[in-house]
């Protein structure tokens, strides 16, 4: 008997290790999602652009800085280490964040800065997302040289809607300042007067061949005849919407804000600040270099802006030999094309049916807009606005101001009052025509740290609406901690009555990040399916640093599945 057992014994173990053998290379198939483990220093670097050097702030002494590689459900660990002078915190724009505002980024809304010197640690999990997001710095201007591409490949074996190139290339475009950014916008909280405007665009830190002292430094892609690359464009800069084009070239967009798009050809796309644009590119025109450019959209009338181009160079690797062409020129629009802007934004849609909210819970319509705030001694040092006023800025005529003592988040949480009210309001407080001739009067918002709560699994409409208060103007509006279905848009005062009969419900476009028309007003939908205090702010960081900005506090839902994680311990002190 005891023979017997033993026997048994050995032929089930046997049997099992040769059922773990055959079943391995079925695990293979499904690997387990990665953890990613980064050390930012934020730390001064000297650095050469238009003749000079100019100690800026970067990350790692990289100008733009690392390039995040990751795939859905992965994980990262990254520990920020603040050896520079400016406290700083970061913001992983796009990233959902699920039930973890803490790791979101904004300063004084999820977490207090991090101190010079001190160090927090962001960890984070990507869940149901792929494509070109990116990071930056979330503490006043830092963001002009702090911020880097993040890149979310699909999970092994999930398919693509396009066939991807063997090779692509993450654009950054940005804006470059001959000083100190920090004090630009210092000059310009101080007088009251719009900031002095950037001296250059840049891709991928380069001004390109139309600046001084830049030619050499041209940023190159080489490329094969009749190849097909993937260029992944963000628009990093601080208050800059662009143009972008590629001489000779079209471009097929197939993504937006890490979301699949129909793919559509085109000859020039248009990119808010914060935006993301996926675009395939085939080279399939005689071997030659050709420039591609990037330029000012802008909205904002009688307003100065940097009139300049930054250029990068799409370049044949077949020339003939000793052939050294000079670039062909890329045709773009003038800088106030707001029908090409409006061609380009009309075509995105979502490659297939989506589940946008039918039944609304949150009908909320927002005026978002510049204002001048009047001063009891015009045209002093501190009152250099048009006729000796100060710019400000609002949503609903309510100017937010950022905490100083406590982050919204943790003051939520913790139930710390004083620090916010939870009274922004779901309309104006008076009905105007906001896009027409607006009474003066009607210029001066009141200023306040308001959040709006929603339930968590709501249904929420925004509709935002530009004003025509100092000047109509299109802004970039972000909403962190979501993504968004937009479902309509138009020029002129949106009319709740016929409007929404024109709205896509069908395959709306998927966006964090959407600019509202100039003089016109543009429709979301979303599920507050994300419990946390989100910030929801104008991208142009001018305007943000004004008061167009506010908080969504979405609560708990049921269970732990539904509700916000305990903070970290290393959770920066205020």
């Amino acid at each position: 008997m005891e023979e017997f057992v033993n026997t048994h014994k050995s032929f089930c173990s046997f049997f099992l290790l040769i059922s773990l053998l055959a079943f391995l290379p079925f695990l293979s198939a499904f690997p387990l999602p990665k953890t990613h483990f980064h050390q930012f220093i934020v730390q001064p670097k000297p650095v050469k652009r238009l003749c000079k050097v100019h100690n800026i702030i970067t990350v790692n002494g990289q100008f733009p800085g690392p390039t995040l590689a990751v795939r859905d459900g992965d994980s990262l660990v990254i520990k920020v280490v603040n050896a520079a002078r400016y406290n700083v915190s970061l913001h992983w724009h796009g990233i959902r964040q699920l039930r973890n505002p803490w790791a979101d980024g904004p300063e004084f809304i999820t977490q207090c800065s991090i101190k010079p010197g001190g160090t927090y640690t962001y960890r984070f999990t990507i869940e149901g997302q792929e494509g070109t997001l990116w990071w930056h710095a979330h503490s006043r201007w830092l963001r002009a040289t702090v911020y880097g591409a993040l890149i979310i490949y699909p999970k092994l074996g999930s398919p693509r809607p396009f066939i991807m190139p063997k090779k692509e290339f993450p654009l950054l475009l940005g804006e470059w300042f001959d000083r100190d950014p920090i004090s630009v916008l210092r000059q310009a909280l101080f007088t009251g007067a719009g900031p002095n405007v950037s001296d250059a665009y840049t891709i991928n830190g380069q001004p390109g061949d139309f600046y001084i002292c830049s030619k050499k430094e041209t940023m190159r892609l080489a490329v094969d005849s009749g190849e097909t690359i993937l260029l992944r464009i963000i628009n990093s800069a601080l208050n800059q919407e662009l143009f972008f084009s590629i001489a000779n070239h079209q471009m097929t967009v197939v993504a937006v804000d890490a979301a699949y798009t129909k793919p559509f050809a085109t000859n020039v796309i248009m990119v808010g600040p914060g935006q993301t644009t996926d675009v395939l590119v085939t080279a399939n025109q005689p071997p030659a270099y050709y420039y591609m450019a990037a330029t000012a959209y802008n909205t904002a009338q009688n307003a100065p802006f940097d009139n300049t181009t930054t250029t990068a160079i799409l370049q044949y690797n077949n020339l003939p030999p000793q052939q050294n062409p000079q670039p062909i020129l890329a045709q773009l629009p003038n800088f106030n094309d707001t029908p090409t802007a409006t061609r380009f934004t009309d075509q995105l849609r979502s490659p297939n049916r989506v589940s946008v909210p039918l039944h609304i819970d949150e009908n909320l319509f927002f005026t978002v807009g510049l204002g001048l705030n009047n001063c009891t001694n015009p045209n002093s040092p501190r009152c250099q606005g048009p006729n000796g006023t100060r710019f400000t800025a609002s949503i609903n005529n309510v100017s937010f101001v950022f905490p100083k003592s406590n982050s919204i988040m943790q003051a939520y949480y913790q139930g710390v009052p004083g620090v916010f009210t939870a009274d922004f309001p779901p309309f104006p407080p008076l009905q105007f025509d906001y896009t027409g001739n607006v009474s003066r009067g009607l210029w001066q918002p009141r200023r306040g740290t308001k959040a709006y709560k929603l339930k968590y699994g709501s249904s929420v409409q925004i509709v935002l609406q530009d004003t025509s208060i100092v000047t109509p103007e299109n802004h970039p509006m972000h909403l962190h901690g979501y993504h968004f279905y937009v479902v309509g848009s138009g020029f002129g005062n949106f009319n709740p009555r016929t409007d929404p009969a024109r709205f896509n419900l069908i395959d709306p476009p998927v966006r964090n990040t959407i600019g509202t028309p100039t003089g016109g007003w543009v429709a979301i939908r979303f599920i507050a399916d994300n419990p946390g205090a989100w910030l929801m702010h104008c991208h142009i960081d001018s305007h943000l640093a004004w008061g167009l900005a506010m908080v969504f506090l979405v609560e708990n839902g049921e269970g732990e599945m539904q509700s916000v994680i305990p903070p970290p311990p290393d959770l920066p002190p205020c």
